[in-house]
């Protein structure tokens, strides 16, 4: 019997023939995986005595972690802001079709709503793997409603609320329940608002500044009581200004506390955000760059009316408007298309691109021990792509979820 099975009866399966992004380079090297986890080869052979039960030869592919989209509002015609009794099933469906974009972990995202809404639809939100179901659901991201009118963006200002005495208490109230909750997007300059991050926070929630005219010291201040994330940099901000550049400036900011890194999402659609924009952002701190698709429920659907929300919108091509205004809503590019463009715009590395969208924000949430590397006992949640970052499969757990379909070509 191989000494292999001494530790799991679990199949061990071999990817050959492929480049690896492990520590920050692409690596020629086979990929192991055992029972959903990518193994430590020198460990299975002299360890173990161990060796492959199935190769499978990757055609000189690119293997990365799969992508994590931790700010995406629905797509193909499901909207996660509007409360529905088949709620589950858009979630299933979201969850489904983003596999074929690379995507393996996802935070569905809810934009400013009546407190009606939370209450019922974060109930039927819940954290789970990922599989050939679908993408894993990391929790919910609560973009809004304690944000700032002025910065409203495609967010309903009659839903926006503000901070009162018991502010923590009012965020409870609103939201019902913070259990499936892993990001809240709120405006820093908002009183009471140093509270509520440091209570959001103390319970693991991550905390995003945004849609918000904080000038830098409310960053900052924001960010030294718990704040590490920036939501959608550049959008529903005060614009840079030399003598106070605002959210922009944590970029560069030397009042970070030590040892703690500001992160900022990026919707990297060639729409959002000028590409002279976005290269000014990465060459300022490519360390806290992560992709975000801020996608709306007509991703996936051909042009016309859609919701997000309390809100009508319309997509003409790759934009999105509040129907019959020019304020942009979400938008409807898929977490692949944007890494493509990242890459393109500024001229970084393959391998800085593709940890854009899975290093970065597995960092930000804190999973990267699990998710957004292909170090050994990590999740064997992984893409394989080609030279021009296209995916061509999708593994979730050493699983094939989902792979092109090439016979047509």
């Amino acid at each position: 019997m191989p000494s292999n099975k001494s530790v799991s009866d679990a199949p061990i399966v071999q990817f050959t023939n492929c480049r690896i992004l492990r520590d920050h380079q692409l690596q020629r090297e086979d990929l192991w995986v055992r029972e959903g986890k990518i193994l430590n080869p020198e460990k299975l052979f002299f360890d173990e005595k161990g060796s492959a039960d199935v190769q499978l030869d990757c055609k000189d592919s690119i293997i990365a972690p799969g992508f994590i989209d931790v700010q995406i509002n629905g797509g193909f015609g499901v909207d996660f802001s509007l409360a529905t009794d088949d709620f589950k099933s858009g979630i299933d469906l979201v969850s489904q079709k983003i596999l074929s974009h690379g995507v393996t972990s996802f935070c569905p995202t809810l934009v400013t709503s009546p407190p009606s809404v939370y209450h019922q639809v974060l109930p039927q939100i819940s954290v789970r793997n990922g599989g050939a179901h679908g993408a894993g659901v990391l929790g919910a991201h609560l973009e809004g409603p304690f944000i700032s009118k002025e910065k409203k963006g495609a967010h309903p200002e009659h839903c926006l609320r503000t901070f009162e005495a018991g502010a923590f208490q009012d965020l409870l109230a609103t939201y019902g329940s913070l259990d499936c909750v892993q990001i809240v997007t709120l405006a820093p300059e908002m009183r009471r608002s140093s509270e509520v991050i440091q209570e959001l926070t103390k319970r693991g929630i991550c905390v995003s500044l945004g849609h918000s005219v904080a000038n830098l010291s409310q960053a900052e201040e924001a960010v030294q009581h718990g704040a590490t994330f920036i939501t959608h940099l550049f959008n529903a901000m005060l614009p840079f200004h030399h003598r106070d550049p605002g959210i922009v400036g944590l970029l560069t900011s030397d009042k970070i506390p030590a040892g703690r890194r500001v992160f900022y999402g990026m919707i990297s659609d060639g729409i959002h955000t000028n590409p002279a924009a976005l290269r000014i952002a990465h060459r300022a701190h490519p360390k806290g760059l992560v992709l975000v698709t801020d996608a709306i429920a007509g991703m996936g659907l051909a042009p016309g009316r859609h919701t997000l929300g309390q809100q009508v919108v319309e997509i003409d091509g790759l934009n999105t408007y509040i129907a019959g205004t020019k304020t942009l809503s979400g938008s409807v590019a898929t977490m692949d298309t944007c890494v493509r463009h990242f890459q393109e715009a500024t001229g970084c590395s393959v391998e800085t691109a593709l940890e854009a969208a899975s290093l970065h924000p597995a960092q930000l949430l804190g999973i990267e021990h699990k998710k957004g590397t292909l170090n050994y006992d990590s999740d064997a949640d992984f893409l394989m792509l080609n030279d021009s970052l296209y995916v061509q499969a999708t593994y979730i757990a050493g699983e094939e979820v989902w792979r092109q379909d090439v016979s047509g070509m």
